[in-house]
């Protein structure tokens, strides 16, 4: 059976972690939820993604994005899901 799901993986590093990546772990949650997204998602917590300096960081499909917080991540998935 072959898996269809996007893979959204969040940096839990120390660096992006202390930066609010735990808010944004939520918040990432609570979006897949209230879209019902569940089925169309594998969401899951990742270490170190390089470049600190430019944290937080998350990964959707092969893409990775930089400077990520509760706030613009909300932006950032309703346009990749277009939503």
């Amino acid at each position: 059976m072959e898996d269809n799901r996007i893979e959204i993986t969040i940096c839990l590093g120390s660096s992006c972690f202390s930066r609010g990546n735990k808010k944004t772990v939520d918040t990432i949650k609570q979006y897949i939820a209230e879209n019902h997204l569940e089925e169309k998602v594998y969401f899951h917590g990742g270490h170190c993604f390089g470049s600190c300096e430019n944290g937080p960081k998350i990964k959707i499909a092969e893409n990775i994005y930089e400077h990520v917080d509760q706030n613009n991540v909300i932006d950032l998935m309703a346009k990749f899901f277009d939503l």
